[in-house]
């Protein structure tokens, strides 16, 4: 029997990839996107695509009835992936903005997570997979939003695994560092909305930093590797008998995970300070 595969924010990037990538190995994709533009696109290459807004409960729940209906009400797996970055400094950070991308980044996942459980516990089996981050290991200056969303994804999601042990559930994190996405372009929006950098005590560090990287195309990070790198992370965490817990994709992740086993924390902070 083709098993079914739920995943969202397909409209580019790693959730386009990994679409592609499990349909290739023979599952059934629903590849889930925030726009119906999007999810005319995806259609049109041949996937189901019920549209999610994970800051619109109402899209979460017709999405999912919209997958279950067509399914006969299974669903082998779930990848969590959609989510926007709201680069700043924290003192600048407005608590509106903080809401807005919790909304997005992590409420909407834990809403849809919620509601995909009931069904994997009916059917006894059930891989949940959740696009982390290297930012949910160690935090960078000036992403303290989305790294406040990656670390919170992880606390919840080790617990779940936990809870879910025994049940026929797998629960994962991927956690990639820099993969190429459109995530730097699309955070533009939320910078400029949320972001009084001009009247930042900072603001010469966000014309000399921030600004640059954030406006300025440079050309991909030297450790940057395609979306494909999640997918192949993705299928283990799918298809293996024994699914990791954890999934590291990129040199930083690795690199990001050791510092925190073997070096104190003001150590890690003097290396993170370079990147200001």
């Amino acid at each position: 029997m083709t098993k079914t595969l739920l995943i969202t924010g397909c409209s580019s990037g790693i959730g386009q990839a990994a679409a592609h990538h499990m349909r290739a190995c023979g599952w059934r994709v629903f590849a889930s996107c925030r726009s119906q533009a999007d999810c005319d696109k995806m259609q049109a290459a041949g996937f189901d695509s019920p549209r999610i807004d994970y800051s619109d409960p109402a899209s979460i729940r017709d999405g999912l009835k919209e997958v279950l209906a067509a399914t006969g009400g299974t669903l082998d797996g779930l990848f969590n992936n959609g989510a926007h970055g709201l680069p700043g400094a924290v003192e600048d950070l407005p608590t509106e903005g903080l809401r807005e991308i919790f909304e997005v980044n992590f409420f909407g996942w834990h809403e849809l997570t919620r509601q995909v459980i009931p069904v994997m516990r009916a059917q006894g089996h059930g891989r949940i997979v959740q696009n982390s981050s290297v930012l949910g290991l160690v935090s960078y200056p000036w992403r303290g939003a989305y790294a406040a969303t990656k670390f919170a994804l992880e606390g919840l999601t080790d617990t779940l695994r936990l809870e879910l042990s025994g049940t026929g559930i797998h629960v994962s994190l991927i956690e990639p560092g820099p993969v190429t996405s459109n995530i730097r372009q699309n955070s533009i929006p939320h910078f400029e909305k949320h972001i009084d950098w001009q009247s930042s005590p900072l603001r010469a560090l966000y014309q000399d930093s921030l600004l640059k990287r954030l406006y300025a195309s440079n050309g991909p990070d030297p450790f940057e590797l395609p979306p494909s790198a999640v997918a192949q992370k993705l299928a283990h965490a799918l298809q293996s008998k024994r699914p990791r817990p954890r999934y590291y994709v990129t040199t930083p992740t690795y690199i990001a995970g050791t510092l925190r086993r073997i070096l104190g924390t003001r150590t890690i902070d003097r290396i993170l300070l370079r990147y200001r």
